[in-house]
């Protein structure tokens, strides 16, 4: 029997994140991702919005039907 599951190259956050640092964060998001690990990858509030910063996830971890990744922001995108 398979597992679906789903490579992302971004984060889109969806307003879900939790920061549990200075610039570290946790976000929660259903199925099984797979993301990559300690390589800078872009940070999206939606699927189709221009990045908000750089991340570095530092931890992916499935659980229950669900993913839960720990990243690091390396830079934050300014709107002005």
């Amino acid at each position: 029997m398979g597992m679906p599951m789903e490579l992302n190259t971004m984060i889109v956050t969806k307003g879900n994140e939790k920061r549990v640092g200075e610039n570290q964060f946790i976000l929660q998001k259903s199925g099984y991702r797979l993301y990559p690990i300690d390589i800078p990858i872009a940070v999206h509030k939606t699927r189709d919005s221009e990045p908000s910063g750089t991340a570095f996830i530092t931890k992916v971890e499935w659980q229950n039907d669900s993913t839960t990744i720990m990243y690091t922001l390396a830079s934050l995108n300014s709107t002005n």
